[in-house]
C-alpha cells in the first residue's frame, strides 16, 4: 500500500502545499514529484527563481528558505498507477499534529482537485484543524494528467502563492 512522505517542512512555514498521494515515480525515487513530466518543480523554480533540475535535497532547501511546507493528504491508501482517480482506501495524515508544531502556516494549497477533495472529506470537520483560520485555495494539478491547462496556464494561476509569501 502506497505511504506518504514525511513532510518537508520546518516549525516557521508559513504556506503548506498538500498534494494527494504519492504516484509510481515519486515512491520509485522516494522524492516528492520526481516525475519527469510533472510541472510541480518548474513552476516552484519560476515563482521562487531557482533552478528547478538541481538535486531534491536542493529543491526542498529553497522550499524552506521561503518558508513553504509541503505534504500529501493521503497518509496511506492503494492506488494502481499513478491517477489520483484510482486512490482508494485512503488515509488521512495526522493534520492535527502537524497544525499544532507548524503554528504559523496561514495559506493552505492543494495541487489539484483531488488533494482538495480528499482533505475535506478526511480532514474537514476535526475542530482542531478548522479552528486554525487558515485560507484554502485549490489550484490545477502540476501532473501531466492535467492536460486541459498548459504550463502557462497553470503557472499564472499558482501565481497566488507569491501573495502569501510577503
Amino acid at each position: 500500500m502506497p505511504k506518504s512522505f514525511e513532510p518537508v517542512s520546518s516549525p516557521d512555514s508559513r504556506i503548506l502545499i498538500l498534494g494527494s498521494l504519492p504516484g509510481v515515480e515519486s515512491l520509485n525515487q522516494q522524492q516528492y514529484y520526481a516525475y519527469k513530466h510533472n510541472k510541480f518543480w518548474e513552476i516552484m523554480g519560476f515563482l521562487l527563481k531557482f533552478d528547478p533540475f538541481v538535486s531534491f535535497a536542493t529543491r526542498y532547501q529553497h522550499l524552506l528558505e521561503a518558508r513553504i511546507a509541503l505534504w500529501d493528504v493521503v497518509g496511506s491508501g492503494t492506488r494502481p498507477g499513478s491517477l489520483d482517480s484510482n486512490i482508494k482506501n485512503e488515509i488521512a495524515n495526522d493534520f492535527q499534529s502537524f497544525f499544532s508544531s507548524h503554528r504559523e502556516i496561514g495559506a493552505v494549497f492543494f495541487n489539484g482537485q483531488t488533494a482538495a477533495k480528499m482533505y475535506r472529506k478526511h480532514v474537514f470537520g476535526d475542530l482542531s484543524v478548522e479552528n486554525q483560520n487558515l485560507h484554502y485555495h485549490t489550484l490545477p494539478s502540476t501532473s501531466p494528467a492535467n492536460a486541459a491547462m498548459n504550463f502557462e496556464q497553470k503557472l499564472d494561476k499558482w501565481q497566488i502563492i507569491l501573495d502569501f509569501l510577503k
